[in-house]
């Protein structure tokens, strides 16, 4: 399932972050890839451990706990902590596929990639090129999104970013490990929640809504993995 979420941040949260990044020291992104992505990889990223990134992380998780689209989509057990790129002067991020675990810097604790998401935030107009490009069943999707707004897709979709001719582009990379392994129970149970959702503002808890609530709680409780 591929999945588009307008404002995750609001627009004085993205002015907000992007004093920061304008004002920070980047290094080459091929240091947190592996063999065969660092090979097609040419962009720059925030040290991982950085504060900029660190505060940057907390302002994207705070917000994305506070999106009903997000968590309904997502159902994340773990979420790796925000990282950050800039793309320029041509650089680009050819075919891949993202690692199935990634091990959180500084501490035991690993994550299974289901999901991959990117917040931007630089607008379309202000860099030419850099578009995402995912793969999958149905063919490819190009995305690129207004600053605030992001995108989250199966980990497993083959993707890249297309080169920045002009213009800086700017975005947070990162992944979740969500309760729901399966893509397609994900977005069985994402199309269920949002019917529902609907439904309640017509129905107002009639018994047959609180039956289908009933279902949708039940099959999370039978395929879900903490």
């Amino acid at each position: 399932m591929l999945l588009k979420i307008p404002s995750v941040l609001s627009r004085e949260q993205v002015v907000q972050a992007r004093d920061i990044l304008f004002a920070s020291d980047w290094v080459d992104g091929s240091v947190t890839t592996g063999y065969q992505s660092a090979r097609v990889k040419n962009n720059l990223q925030l040290p991982e451990n950085s504060q900029a990134a660190q505060v940057l992380g907390d302002l994207i998780l705070g917000a994305l706990a506070n999106n009903p689209r997000f968590m309904s989509a997502a159902l994340p057990a773990r979420i790796y902590p925000p990282m950050f790129n800039c793309y320029q002067g041509g650089g680009n991020f050819g075919v891949h596929v993202d690692n199935a675990i990634r091990h959180v810097s500084g501490t035991p604790v690993k994550i299974r990639t289901d999901v991959s998401m990117t917040v931007f935030f630089s607008d379309p107009e202000e860099y030419e090129g850099g578009e995402l490009v995912i793969e999958d069943t149905y063919g490819s999707h190009s995305v690129k999104l207004r600053a605030g707004d992001a995108v989250l897709y199966p980990s497993t979709s083959l993707h890249q970013v297309l080169p920045v001719t002009a213009g800086r582009r700017l975005a947070s990379f990162f992944w979740i490990q969500s309760m729901i392994r399966s893509d397609e129970q994900r977005a069985l149970l994402f199309d269920m929640d949002t019917s529902l959702q609907s439904l309640q503002q017509q129905l107002d808890n009639s018994a047959e809504l609180v039956k289908l609530t009933g279902v949708y709680h039940n099959l999370i409780r039978q395929w879900a993995e903490t």
